[in-house]
């Protein structure tokens, strides 16, 4: 009888430890497709990362800009989408600038989405919740960059709290459509 009870005790913890490991996949980004109508969207700026010897473009959703104009909080359904080029090197491997002072861009590298949904984000601790957005890196082709390293999304974004986790919320109510 012993016996059959630590099955059954070993039957559950294995249940339970499958979930956790689910419900972890599913928080890393997992709930985020390609945004394939991203450029459909309003591309309010654009920016070079040394650090990272890229330039960048960030497309979001018009009814943010809407909502941010108006004070409100962005909508369910909110996207924002990076696209992320290499800068064009020069021969000591620094990014070259154009006349204005800005990297040149060249190839493709891929795209960082962070999208909010209604109920998204629950499953996280607070020191790690970000509201409702999740977060996600493509490739170039379009396929899920499983080398990213989400966390890092989460934590640069969650000081933000006051402009609902966004780094240019200025920027989007600032943009045209």
């Amino acid at each position: 009888m012993n016996t059959q009870r630590l099955g059954v005790i070993a039957v559950v913890l294995g249940v339970a430890a499958a979930s956790v490991v689910a419900l972890q996949v599913r928080a890393d980004g997992e709930k985020i497709a390609f945004p394939e109508n991203y450029s459909q969207g309003v591309m309010y700026y654009s920016f070079d990362r040394p650090d990272a010897k890229q330039y960048r473009e960030t497309f979001v959703t018009p009814a943010a800009i809407d909502a941010l104009k108006k004070d409100q909080s962005v909508p369910s359904g909110t996207v924002i989408t990076t696209v992320l080029y290499r800068a064009q090197l020069d021969a000591d491997g620094n990014p070259v600038k154009d006349t204005n002072g800005r990297f040149i861009k060249t190839d493709l590298v891929g795209y960082a989405v962070m999208e909010k949904r209604t109920g998204w984000g629950a499953e996280y601790p607070e020191e790690k919740r970000n509201g409702e957005w999740e977060y996600q890196v493509f490739t170039a082709d379009r396929k899920v960059n499983d080398k990213a390293n989400l966390n890092s999304c989460f934590e640069c974004h969650k000081p933000h709290v006051n402009t609902d986790f966004l780094f240019t919320a200025d920027k989007i109510k600032a943009a045209s459509k």
